[in-house]
């Protein structure tokens, strides 16, 4: 379903031939590749954007778009798993990366500001608001906690509450199209339906041909070159957002619970917006209940919601919680792990790249390229494989099992037995969250390749 965003964007211009060469190439053309490739193209760089799709077709497009400082339990989950130094860079990263979006905007109107609300309604989220509370307080973020009782204007109980005034909200296809307009006035192209599928030495592969580049720069979510091995060090999240035409009057401020079922609010378009599940993909067979149970709570709690759309974004978590921008071999970089909070590290990872190719680094850069793997963090990746392996060894005997309909296909990445995702029609995989249409074309992921034929159809009953 195409998200309001893709649904009201401006048109974007985009380039169909492929150059030879070029200077820097940027695969993925999300924020964090054109911002990227904007910063470098001003500062005289020959640059081209390769994009397998078309600008936002995945998290950049689907994504909430709020440029907020308050990330629901981001601070308290990164200060415990990384340490208080790396959170002061990631402040420091996401405050320059706010910063740098709004003078992109500053005539936009779809640059809105509202005060952003971190909230629990059970006890379990109480916990995590006051471990927010005390990492923002560490950070010296200024923040007001609201006790139960104190009005989070919102139509249903809070327990407790942070907010932070004076955020953002924003329409990321605008930026978008802002960013690809400059990229070619500077003289760059942005190439879309173009697949990249490996590099070899200076040369990329696409699936227009070959072009030779002096710097690449990886940003498609989970890295579709990956000499680092961030398909195994990467947990791939994928969740539901509804847009809802609601009679009366809807909380303008942006709101998300660190309640054990999260909700995040927000408005646009006179439209709310409404977050709900979030699940890793490939293993979640029954999609489709949780788009019913995300109009339940909403009706529920907004009498008279009607739901207009609905889509879907995936986003990536590393171990440690910090975002990776940086260096992964001769000439290639990449940017991933951003955890839901796209919109500010996408911007503040194009400054650290333009920062590191330029030759001035960013203040922030070495503090979150610091080594963070702890012990407690060594076994939740220990854990995260062991899932990993769990939902292959249960793919395999659903693909073995004697009476099995028709078997599933492989995914092209590393042969893991895809589920059909009957909400999205989509062939997803349980290993690394690669993703395919229905007809077997690659839609995101560390996959690069299509599927050769789908085997079992959409239909099959499962």
């Amino acid at each position: 379903m195409p998200s309001l965003w893709h649904q009201t964007a401006p048109p974007i211009g985009a380039d169909t031939t492929l150059p030879a060469r070029t200077d820097i190439a940027v695969v993925g053309a999300g924020l964090a590749g054109l911002a990227t490739a904007t910063l470098l193209a001003r500062s005289g760089y020959k640059v081209t954007v390769l994009e397998a799709r078309h600008p936002g077709a995945v998290a950049t497009g689907n994504t909430t778009a709020k440029v907020s400082l308050l990330q629901g339990s981001v601070y308290a989950n990164l200060r415990k798993h990384a340490g208080e130094a790396a959170l002061e860079a990631y402040v420091a990263a996401n405050r320059a990366g706010q910063d740098w979006i709004r003078s992109e905007l500053v005539d936009d109107p779809g640059l809105e500001q509202r005060d952003a609300y971190t909230y629990a309604t059970t006890a379990e989220g109480v916990k995590a608001v006051e471990a927010e509370a005390e990492a923002l307080a560490a950070v010296g973020l200024d923040a007001d906690v609201l006790a139960a009782g104190e009005s989070a204007d919102l139509p249903y109980p809070v327990q407790r509450a942070i907010r932070m005034r004076g955020q953002w909200q924003i329409h990321p296809m605008r930026l978008l199209a802002k960013l690809t307009g400059e990229i070619r006035d500077h003289g760059g192209a942005v190439v879309t339906s173009t697949r990249v599928l490996g590099m070899d030495g200076t040369t990329l592969k696409t699936t227009r041909g070959p072009i030779q580049a002096d710097q690449v720069i990886v940003t498609s979510g989970s890295p579709v070159i990956d000499h680092g091995g961030f398909f195994a060090r990467l947990k791939p999240s994928r969740s539901l957002v509804g847009a809802y035409r609601v009679p009366g009057d809807i909380p303008r401020a942006m709101y998300l619970s660190v309640d054990p079922e999260s909700r995040s609010l927000r408005t646009a378009e006179g439209l709310l917006l409404v977050g709900g599940p979030s699940w890793t993909p490939g293993r979640e067979r029954e999609t489709e209940k949780l788009l019913h149970e995300l109009d339940e709570w909403t009706t529920s709690v907004f009498p008279g919601a009607a739901r207009v759309t609905w889509w879907a974004a995936q986003d990536y978590q590393t171990v440690s919680r910090v975002p990776f921008v940086g260096p992964t071999g001769d000439r290639l970089w990449v940017a991933t792990g951003f955890n839901k909070w796209g919109m500010t590290n996408a911007a503040a990872a194009a400054l650290t790249l333009h920062g590191d190719l330029t030759g001035y680094p960013t203040p922030w850069s070495e503090a979150l390229r610091s080594p963070h793997l702890g012990v407690r963090d060594g076994a939740e990746f220990v854990s995260n494989q062991a899932g990993v392996a769990a939902a292959a060894v249960t793919g395999a005997v659903r693909h073995l099992a004697p009476g099995a309909r028709r078997a599933p296909s492989l995914c092209t990445h590393m042969g893991g037995v895809l589920e059909w995702n009957p909400l999205e029609c989509t062939w997803d995989c349980p290993l690394h969250g690669s993703r395919f249409s229905a007809e077997g074309q690659v839609l995101e992921g560390p996959a690069t390749e299509d599927l050769p034929k789908v085997t079992e159809a959409a239909d099959s009953g499962r």
